[in-house]
């Protein structure tokens, strides 16, 4: 059954399935303390490996990074964590195989080397870990790829390009049967990758290359909580990612790529990369979702697609999101100093979340019945 977009944004509340968020960053020690003690709109959080000082690059690190971040959860707090490996040069097939053997490692994280945050480690060369890649296939263990070629003499804004037609189109040609997720798509060469690319190429959307374009970052001064890597693009390849969200794939999926840096680390000569939502992700989402015609589909998109791609069962409980004016805070605490969000002290006039219960989408039936009482 279907019920129409322009029902749905009639509607005052819209319950739907529990999301998970398929790429986070909690970092490490003090500044993870003040995120982890949040009880989350989502069930699931896939956390990503590139903590410092040590990077999660073995089964014995994950084990033990998952044991901190359990250790400063609320009582009340049941997310699930999906640990995930840093590959480097020197992963071996070995550490794959006691990996899918752990239970917690769901799957491994290909960062090129010097491509982003904390990626000093990563893999210099794909071909150096071909038999990884060849293992992890074997083993159906899930490819996540921050999809940016580090070549300086490569544009800045041309480095997810360069790096599909380089690096992604020939590995999935030589390696079709490994599962590849790109990760934080930004482009529309990103885009044609993941509609093209079969059952076994997936990709994540952030919030914020949806909402904005590299003018948002670089007009009128310089916003240095918009910058992230890989860095906002032209208006085409914005125009791109809403067409693909709304053509409704069922291998896009939500991941946030919420990455938190104190304040004084982004405001500052040489900022770090990372936009933070990821206590309003799922308002912002939904608020794209409306403005583009498709709050139909954010179901799928935020709480289905990902768990099929990853092979977990769909969550059974839900979230009500009710539309009202609300305002963004202006910062989160975050280990001895704080964290600005994305659209901090803006009022925004949208969906915001709240945990339920294991109840039916009444909304959506509610829905549905008017649907066909017309």
């Amino acid at each position: 059954l279907f019920c129409s977009q322009d029902y749905l944004m009639s509607a005052t509340r819209l319950r739907i399935r529990r999301p998970d968020d398929f790429h986070v960053h909690l970092r490490d020690g003090k500044s993870m303390v003040s995120l982890a003690r949040v009880n989350p709109v989502y069930k699931r959080f896939l956390v990503m490996p590139n903590v410092m000082p040590n990077p999660i690059t073995t089964v014995d690190r994950a084990i033990a990074y998952k044991k901190r971040i359990e250790a400063e959860f609320a009582p009340d707090n049941d997310l699930q964590l999906l640990m995930t490996l840093y590959l480097t040069d020197h992963t071996t097939p070995e550490e794959i195989v006691k990996a899918k053997e752990s239970g917690i490692v769901y799957a491994c994280k290909y960062y090129p080397a010097g491509a982003t945050t904390n990626s000093e480690n990563g893999v210099t060369d794909i071909h150096n870990v071909y038999d990884v890649l060849k293992k992890m296939a074997e083993l159906k263990m899930p490819l996540c790829i921050h999809g940016e070629a580090t070549d300086p003499s490569i544009d800045i804004f041309d480095r997810e390009a360069y790096f599909v037609e380089h690096t992604l189109i020939p590995l999935h040609a030589d390696l079709p049967d490994l599962k590849i997720i790109m990760e934080h798509i930004t482009t529309k060469q990103g885009v044609e990758f993941v509609l093209n690319g079969g059952e076994n190429v997936g990709g994540t959307i952030t919030p914020q290359h949806l909402m904005y374009n590299r003018n948002q970052l670089l007009v009128g001064g310089i916003k240095p909580h918009f910058y992230c890597l890989p860095i906002l693009k032209r208006e085409e390849h914005r125009q791109a990612l809403l067409a693909a969200v709304r053509s409704g794939c069922k291998r896009l999926f939500l991941g946030t790529d919420s990455a938190p840096h104190a304040k004084e680390r982004k405001e500052c000569e040489k900022g770090c990369a990372g936009c933070f939502s990821e206590f309003l992700s799922i308002e912002l989402y939904a608020e794209i979702f409306e403005a583009n015609g498709c709050l139909d589909k954010l179901e799928a998109f935020a709480s289905e697609n990902g768990a099929d791609f990853y092979g977990l069962p769909r969550n059974e409980d839900f979230i009500e999101l009710e539309k009202k004016e609300w305002t963004v805070p202006e910062n989160y605490t975050f280990g001895d100093s704080v964290v600005v969000p994305l659209k901090a002290g803006e009022v925004l006039k949208t969906y915001g979340g709240k945990s339920s219960g294991p109840e039916p989408l009444m909304e959506l039936h509610r829905a549905l019945s008017a649907c066909l009482d017309k």
